[in-house]
This record gives structure tokens, C-alpha cells and sequence, in this order.
């Protein structure tokens, strides 16, 4: 772990997107805790204040903290990215090893259930679903996972198709292991690389997907804050001050921009290949 960290700090962009990430998720962590202004808290009287020592991004059109709503914000988006990539993560490698360790007639049912998922633009298939069950910050998590889990399916299939080939597991059949046994304790850890790079590199795609729907107003629900919603009060009142969509703009793309470079980089960390021809 130790040589992972090294290696994604000796490249510029990693140590870069290192800084934006840890700095995220802390601040997502420690926002219930920090000395800030209610984010719903309501001022009319202060409304579009520019940045000032009371409010240091200034105040949105309801004289509402800017930075406070930002890091509360961090705390949905954070919330919503992980929860999904987890749930799609665990049940997309369960499902991907259950397919490629099962006979063709558990295998087949499996597969085109991911091939219908994925065929469905992952916007589109949770617009579907979210009017169904209604919008929601768990909602939408969920929502985001299922859209998710072929993806991740897929690629923990291909990776069992491959190791299961191996000496090691071949000399474990032959000493008589359950098939479980060696899925668990053989097979799972050595495919659970590719699979966290993957993941890592998909949390901006959920952060952009939630920040997208609480735009359209299919996301979080008021009065939790979200950056889509910030974004979207931005625009409706931009004429009267620029100064809150921009602040929630970059501190979206800041965030997207900060895991993709660390996906980036701890895939070049990982992978031998990238390293040796690097």
C-alpha cells in the first residue's frame, strides 16, 4: 500500500489529485462538526452578499452560506458516490463470479440481464427508476448502482475467466478445495485489482449523474444541499449574481477532475505494464 501511495505522489497530476480528494472527503466527513452556518439557514436581508469575512463565498439569492451549502454538499455527493459504487462493486463482482463459475444455464440468465441493463444510456434508466420510486438521496444512490452493476459484472467475469486458468488454482482442485473456497479466498483477491481502479475512476461519473438529476430536480430534495441544486439556483439567478454558479461549477469540476486523475494514477500504479513502459 505503502509503494502505491509512493508511486501515485511521484507523478505531479497524482500528488495533485491526492490533495483534492483527501481534501474532499474530509471536509464531506468533518461537515456536521465544523463551525459553519446552517446551509438552510434563510437571510433575505443578506441575499447575494458578496464574500466577506461573515460569508467567505458570499450568499445565494435566499441569503443562504454559500460555503456552508458547498461542504454540505460534499457530504450528499460523497454520500451518493460511494454507497453506489459500493453496492455495484459488491453485487456486479458477486454476480461476475457467480457467471463464470456456474454451468451455461445459470450463466446465460445472468448475462442478459446485464446485457439489458447496459443497454439503456445510464441517465436515461434512472430517470425511469426515479419515477418510479421518487426522488431522494438513498434513492438515487440506488438507482445509480443498478445502472452500474453490469459494468462492474462484466469485468469481474472476464477477470475469473482468466485467473481460474492458473497453476495455483488448477493445484488447489487437485488437493480437493470446494469451489467456494477457491472462489473466496484464491480467486476474489486477485481480481480485486482492476475492479478498485475501476471503481475509483467511476466515482466522478456518480458524482456528475447525482449533481446532474438534483439539477433537473429528480435528485436530493431540498432542504438538503446538493451541487446540482446549487448550480441550478445559480443559473435561475444569474443575472443578479454570477458569483454562486460559478463557486458550485468548480467545485464540481474540481471534484470530477481530482478522481479522475487519482483513478488515473493509481491504475498506473497498479498496472506493471503502464509501469514498465512509462
Amino acid at each position: 500500500m505503502s509503494e502505491v501511495l509512493r508511486r501515485i505522489l511521484a507523478r505531479p497530476s497524482g500528488a495533485f489529485a491526492l490533495l483534492v480528494v483527501v481534501t474532499i472527503c474530509t471536509l464531506a466527513l468533518l461537515a456536521p462538526v465544523l463551525n459553519l452556518q446552517p446551509p438552510g439557514k434563510i437571510n433575505i436581508a443578506h441575499r447575494f452578499e458578496a464574500p466577506s469575512w461573515a460569508h467567505w463565498l458570499g450568499t445565494d439569492h435566499l441569503g443562504r452560506d454559500l460555503l456552508s451549502r458547498l461542504i454540505h454538499g460534499s457530504t450528499v455527493a460523497m454520500g451518493v458516490a460511494l454507497s453506489a459504487i459500493a453496492l455495484a462493486l459488491t453485487l456486479g463482482t458477486l454476480l461476475g463470479i457467480i457467471a463464470a463459475e456456474s454451468p451455461n444455464r445459470w450463466e446465460r440468465p445472468i448475462l442478459i440481464v446485464f446485457d439489458v441493463i447496459a443497454s439503456f444510456p445510464s441517465l436515461v434508466l434512472a430517470l425511469a427508476f426515479i419515477a418510479v420510486l421518487g426522488p431522494g438521496m438513498w434513492n438515487v444512490a440506488l438507482i445509480i448502482a443498478i445502472t452500474m452493476i453490469p459494468h462492474f459484472g462484466r469485468v469481474a467475469r472476464a477477470q475469473v475467466l482468466t485467473v481460474r486458468e492458473q497453476p495455483y488454482i488448477e493445484a488447489e482442485r487437485i488437493l480437493g478445495a470446494s469451489r467456494s473456497r477457491i472462489a473466496l479466498m484464491h480467486i476474489l483477491p486477485n481480481i480485486m485489482g482492476p475492479l478498485v481502479i475501476l471503481a475509483s475512476m467511476d466515482i466522478p461519473v456518480v458524482i456528475a449523474i447525482e449533481a446532474g438529476l438534483s439539477f433537473i430536480g429528480l435528485g436530493v430534495r431540498p432542504p438538503l444541499a446538493s451541487w446540482g441544486t446549487l448550480i441550478y439556483d445559480g443559473f435561475a439567478n444569474i443575472n443578479q449574481s454570477t458569483i454562486p454558479v460559478i463557486v458550485s461549477c468548480v467545485a464540481l469540476a474540481g471534484a470530477t477532475l481530482g478522481f479522475t486523475l487519482l483513478g488515473e494514477a493509481l491504475r498506473d500504479a497498479i498496472d506493471p505494464r503502464r509501469r514498465s513502459a512509462r
